[in-house]
């Protein structure tokens, strides 16, 4: 198997704040991955919140190609050497995944969710994100908004509330749901739970810092409303430790290392009696198309990370009020538009 990628300029709709600061554009890495004349595609998109960057995958895929093999059946095989050999850089071994899933797709002539054995109509929507802004452009941002049903409020701010005022002043009876990334003080959650439950608010994600998971436990016993974790939840060895310190999971694949591993976590969490979240990092339809292959598994969405994008230089992937449409393409469905 023959590797090959380059970089990928994303252009934002709008400047895009969370907790942790703010993005006006987003730079990913194309994957291609070439055997018998077949070209499977996946998209890294790494992240410096986990030590990873664009150099740190290019390095990663260069070292990875010697250890790919020729047969990418193999699927198993190869996918556990790279997560052995490359636990600190997921985001890239992810994209290998998802273009080996795109490979075998192609080659046999069947979406990848096929594959899978999955049913795209059973997926639920996904929600729209609200980025970090000032009251009045919050009001405007949800009214651009108002063709997407749910809407995923980012607070983690000294005027969440204002925030929250702001959304449902122009969206009243919208489903809400509410991500602080860590951006609450332990001390401070709870009285910013019950606020959010307050405005209607579906349930709160990642209230505080990850490793809190005592608190994580005490916010979930207080039944207010239910907790999600993002930033606490990386890999399948992590959900079995927030056993009773949660309600529910948001796993992105790009965290833990691709579609493989993404199924053992959302298999882990259900016997457990956890919900599941598919969450995203911001990428084009590639990246989203590889997370919607597992969406009929989910509780809830949050794949939008397209959506965010001024121009997304992919097609394949549908969207029509809130809800992914997944293509009958082979593999995951998406081509350059170039």
């Amino acid at each position: 198997m023959q590797l090959s990628w380059h970089r990928q300029d994303l252009r934002l709709h709008r400047p895009f704040t969370i907790a942790r600061g703010t993005a006006v554009k987003k730079q990913t890495l194309v994957v291609e991955l070439t055997q018998d004349g077949v070209t499977g595609l996946g998209e890294a998109v790494p992240t410096n919140y986990y030590g990873q960057s664009l150099d740190s995958a290019e390095r990663t895929l260069a070292a990875m190609q010697p250890l790919l093999g020729e047969d990418p059946f193999n699927l198993q095989s190869i996918l556990e050497l790279l997560l052995q050999r490359f636990g600190d850089q997921l985001a890239t071994v992810a994209a290998v995944d998802f273009a080996l899933h795109d490979w075998l797709g192609k080659r046999l002539g069947v979406p990848t969710w096929r594959l899978l054995g999955l049913d795209p109509a059973k997926a639920p929507p996904t929600s729209f994100t609200i980025g970090i802004d000032k009251p009045e452009l919050i009001e405007q941002k949800v009214a651009e908004a108002a063709w997407h049903p749910i809407l995923k409020v980012k607070l983690g701010t000294e005027f969440d509330e204002a925030i929250l005022q702001a959304v449902r002043r122009i969206a009243p009876e919208k489903r809400i749901r509410v991500d602080a990334n860590a951006g609450w003080k332990p001390q401070q959650a709870l009285d910013n739970i019950r606020m959010c439950a307050r405005y209607g608010v579906e349930y709160v994600e990642q209230p505080v810092p990850p490793g809190d998971n005592e608190t994580l436990r005490r916010l979930r016993e207080a039944r207010v409303l239910p907790i999600v974790v993002d930033e606490s939840c990386v890999v399948a060895g992590d959900v079995a430790r927030l056993n009773g310190c949660v309600d529910g999971i948001n796993i992105k694949l790009d965290k833990c290392g691709g579609i493989r591993a993404g199924l053992q976590m959302i298999h882990a969490a259900k016997i457990l009696g956890m919900k599941v979240m598919l969450g995203c990092m911001i990428g084009s339809s590639l990246y989203i198309a590889a997370l919607a292959q597992l969406s009929p598994l989910a509780d809830w969405l949050d794949l939008d990370g397209h959506l965010l994008l001024a121009e997304d230089p992919f097609e394949g992937l549908g969207y029509q009020a809130g809800r992914l449409i997944l293509s009958d393409r082979p593999g995951l469905g998406v081509a350059s538009r170039a």
